[in-house]
C-alpha cells in the first residue's frame, strides 16, 4: 500500500488472435501480448485516510506548539524576533500549504495519482489545522465547528477518485512491435 491514492487501472485491449488452425497442427503467430488485468484502485475508506496530509500536519502542530506559547507568556501583542506572532502563524499555515502537494510530489510512485492527492490534501489542510487549533486561527477558532468541518470534508474528500489512465493506442502498438513474433508450436496429432 503506497501513501498516495493509487488510479485504477484500465485492462489493456488484446489484438484479435490471428491463428489458422490448419488441422490442429500449428498456431500461427501473433505479435499481440496477453491483457493485463485490471485493477482497482483504492476504494472510498482507504482515498479518505490517504488524504489526509499527515505529515504536513504533524511538521505544524510542532511550530504551532510553539506559537501558541509564545501567545500565552505574550499576551495578544506577542511577538517574536519583531514579528507579531499571529503574522508568523498565517507564514506557517502558508508554508504548509505550500509543503502539502511538494510533499505528495516527493512521495510518488508509480500509479499513484499524486496530483488528484494533492489538490485535495491541500485543500484539507486548512481544515485540519483549524482543527488542532492553529494559531492563525485563534481569533474565531471553535471546536464544534471544527469537528464538524473535518467529518463533513473528510468524508466528502472519500468520494474524488482518480480517474483510470487508458492505454493509449500508440502505446499498444509499440509494446506489441516490440515483443516482435511467438514461436510457433507444433502440435502432433
Amino acid at each position: 500500500m503506497g501513501r498516495l491514492v493509487r488510479k485504477p487501472k484500465l485492462a489493456e485491449a488484446e489484438a484479435p488472435q490471428q491463428a489458422a488452425d490448419f488441422g490442429g497442427m500449428f498456431q500461427a503467430p501473433t505479435r499481440a501480448r496477453p491483457a493485463a488485468e485490471a485493477v482497482a484502485g483504492d476504494d472510498y475508506l482507504t482515498r479518505m485516510v490517504k488524504y489526509i496530509p499527515a505529515e504536513v500536519i504533524g511538521g505544524s502542530m510542532l511550530v504551532n506548539a510553539i506559537l501558541a506559547q509564545a501567545m500565552v507568556s505574550g499576551g495578544d501583542n506577542a511577538a517574536m524576533a519583531g514579528f507579531s506572532v499571529t503574522g508568523i502563524a498565517v507564514g506557517a499555515l502558508l508554508v504548509g500549504l505550500i509543503l502539502t502537494p511538494l510533499f505528495c510530489w516527493y512521495v510518488r510512485e508509480d500509479g499513484d495519482a499524486w496530483t488528484t492527492n494533492a489538490i485535495v490534501s491541500t485543500v484539507a489542510f486548512p481544515f485540519w489545522a483549524y482543527l488542532m487549533g492553529a494559531v492563525a486561527f485563534a481569533k474565531f477558532h471553535d471546536g464544534n465547528l471544527a469537528a464538524i468541518l473535518i467529518l463533513t470534508f473528510t468524508a466528502v474528500s472519500g468520494l474524488v477518485a482518480p480517474v483510470a489512465d487508458t492505454p493509449k493506442a500508440e502505446e499498444v502498438q509499440n509494446a506489441n512491435a516490440k515483443e516482435g513474433p511467438r514461436l510457433v508450436e507444433t502440435v502432433k496429432a
